[in-house]
């Protein structure tokens, strides 16, 4: 099965190997509320609005910030992305439909959490949510074909 949309095998290792990495810091940050100055450098913003007063709020503005929130973010996004769309040793009909079903699935769940969430959950809670949702339809894609993938190997 010819699909143009995936890369080659070679990436689902450093995929693997991103995501697990992100994966892991990201709780752990989560987790612990770690707040760090590690890799406080000053970076452009696009639009600002951390106060009310501040002379800082508005467009286009540089500002000192840890960026390692947005790599570890950037790392799982990258490491699913190489997961999820890496092509299969053996890339047939059958893992193209397992691979699209998945996917289906993925979105379709992702969807179902997402009102169950806008329905139960408020404030800043569920702001976060929001963010989480960023990675989950990666995430509930990658899991379900690997697992759909190994229950039809047994």
């Amino acid at each position: 099965m010819k699909s143009n949309y995936l890369i080659s095998n070679k990436w689902k290792i450093p995929g693997w190997i991103l995501l697990c990495v992100g994966l892991i810091v990201g709780v752990f940050l989560i987790a612990s509320e770690f707040e760090s100055d590690i890799l406080k450098i000053k970076v452009l913003s696009i639009y600002n609005d951390d106060a009310m007063f501040s002379d800082n709020s508005g467009f286009f503005k540089v500002l000192e910030n840890s960026i390692l929130d947005e790599i570890i973010a950037i790392a799982i996004i990258i490491g699913g992305l190489l997961v999820g769309f890496s092509k299969e040793k053996v890339e047939d009909e059958f893992i193209y439909k397992l691979r699209k079903d998945s996917l289906v699935w993925a979105i379709i769940f992702n969807y179902i959490v997402l009102m169950f969430s806008i329905v139960f959950i408020y404030g800043f809670t569920f702001f976060d949510v929001l963010v989480y949702n960023m990675f989950t339809p990666l995430l509930f894609f990658i899991i379900r074909f690997n697992f759909l993938k190994l229950r039809s190997s047994q």
